[in-house]
């Protein structure tokens, strides 16, 4: 594996000047679509970039990973809720692909409250030869119409259009962190803090609730849902994380409210390890399943975890993102670090794992050889094909020339967001208002 990660090259550092930045550029989520053809990303902006990969040339073949922008468009605009006295931001919380199934593409974007269904699409021609209407679009007077013309369609400049194909709003009282489309590609749940809900893709004006946690009484409140998601095969599965570490796996045909769950994933708290941080950073951030749909992966602060769907009372595997920051918990604790919210991905073979840390790095780990990597998203290192080199984290002591202090690292510069391609080494990683694109080397 190391030999794989370490001759991965950069392709290309995508959107805004950091000098220039402003709170709406920084990226706030990553997807690839189910081929990887198309990668699209939100901001806080509200604005959606897809990107689509280059063709293969014969004159230039290793263009062939290349990702050049296909799409722009504005998603949310940042609302009022003049009943709660309330802003709705604009920012994209998450984006989500349909499968395709036609010449267009399909994909769901949400800020805190609504969900959009939008259709991205192409066109070339423009019909000519109306009847009733002039070229400039004026209706003729049907008296001056002598001879019948039958429209053609005449070839223009390529024009990719966004159209927001279906509005999901005012379902949720809480903010939505997580949407998910669901295997039988006619629904999708959209979650909040406290609520799961059930939509189908067709209708805007009714979705169900399949999870409801809130306590009668507020003040008993102690945990909230952090991210859910669909079985990748059935239908019927789906699991959701929670703020206190646990994983829930609900079937929906056992009952239409999903509150008892069908198994209960948690590792249990190691006494010795205890302290006044502990409920922070076990809060689970996100949780995917496995392409086979046999594992799930999970990220809190500190590690990321596998669970075996079959073993409920321990993780099958457990990795420390970065371990060296335990001794820095107070300072995290003071500039809100701590309740960073890191996304992890796995590979499209389910061999290995990736996640975000900070000064803008990010892990790999080899579930096969048990080996992992530290490299590094950084403007220095984004020169076309430039060999990425891993880094290393000295925990005080001797620091070697290669080296970095755990007291330098940078905290404003985090990578919360990846992505990997569906079926080949080609991962994005969303730096602040960078987009990355990393693949391995080609000759």
């Amino acid at each position: 594996m190391d030999e794989e990660l370490d001759s991965r090259k950069v392709n290309n550092s995508f959107l805004r000047d950091h000098n220039y930045a402003t709170e709406a550029d920084i990226i706030s989520t990553v997807e690839f679509n189910s081929t990887g053809e198309l990668l699209a990303t939100g901001d806080k902006g509200g604005r959606v970039v897809v990107f689509q990969r280059e063709q293969e040339s014969k004159n230039q073949p290793h263009r062939r990973g290349e990702y050049n922008v296909y799409s722009t468009f504005q998603s949310h605009e940042p609302e009022f809720d003049y009943l709660k006295s309330l802003e709705i931001e604009e920012k994209i919380n998450k984006i989500r692909w349909l499968p395709q199934q036609n010449a267009a593409y399909f994909l769901l974007s949400t800020n805190d409250k609504t969900v959009k269904l939008w259709k991205i699409s192409e066109r070339d021609k423009r019909p000519e030869g109306y009847n009733l209407k002039d070229e400039d679009g004026r209706v003729r007077d049907p008296s001056t119409i002598t001879a019948l013309r039958v429209p053609v369609l005449r070839p223009m400049d390529l024009m990719v259009e966004a159209t927001p194909r279906r509005v999901f709003s005012n379902a949720h009282t809480y903010h939505i962190n997580s949407i998910s489309v669901n295997s039988d590609y006619e629904t999708y749940m959209s979650t909040d803090d406290l609520r799961i809900n059930l939509w189908n893709l067709e209708i805007t004006n009714r979705s169900f609730n399949i999870v409801d946690i809130k306590p009668a009484n507020m003040e008993e409140l102690t945990e909230v849902i952090t991210a859910a998601e669909f079985h990748p095969n059935h239908c019927n599965t789906f699991v959701y994380s929670s703020s206190k570490g646990s994983l829930r796996l609900c079937d929906m045909r056992a009952a239409a409210l999903c509150d008892n769950h069908s198994k209960f994933f948690e590792e249990p708290e190691d006494p010795n390890n205890r302290s006044f941080f502990s409920e922070i950073i076990s809060s689970i951030s996100d949780v995917k399943f496995s392409h086979s749909g046999r594992y799930l992966m999970t990220r809190d602060y500190l590690t990321v975890k596998v669970w075996d769907l079959n073993m409920e009372s321990k993780p099958l595997e457990t990795y420390q993102v970065h371990d060296y920051l335990r001794s820095k918990m107070c300072s995290l604790y003071e500039n809100d670090c701590i309740f960073d919210k890191f996304e992890c991905v796995w590979n499209g073979t389910d061999s290995v794992l990736m996640t975000g840390s900070y000064n803008n790095f990010f892990r790999m780990f080899d579930r096969n050889t048990k080996r992992d990597v530290t490299l590094e998203a950084s403007r220095e290192n984004s020169k076309p094909r430039a060999i990425l080199k891993p880094r290393k984290v000295c925990m005080g002591g001797k620091r070697r020339k290669d080296e970095i202090s755990v007291d330098s690292l940078d905290f404003s510069k985090k990578i919360l967001h990846t992505a990997w391609h569906p079926s080949e080494n080609i991962i994005a990683v969303a730096a602040t208002n960078n987009l990355y694109i990393f693949q391995d080397k080609v000759n």
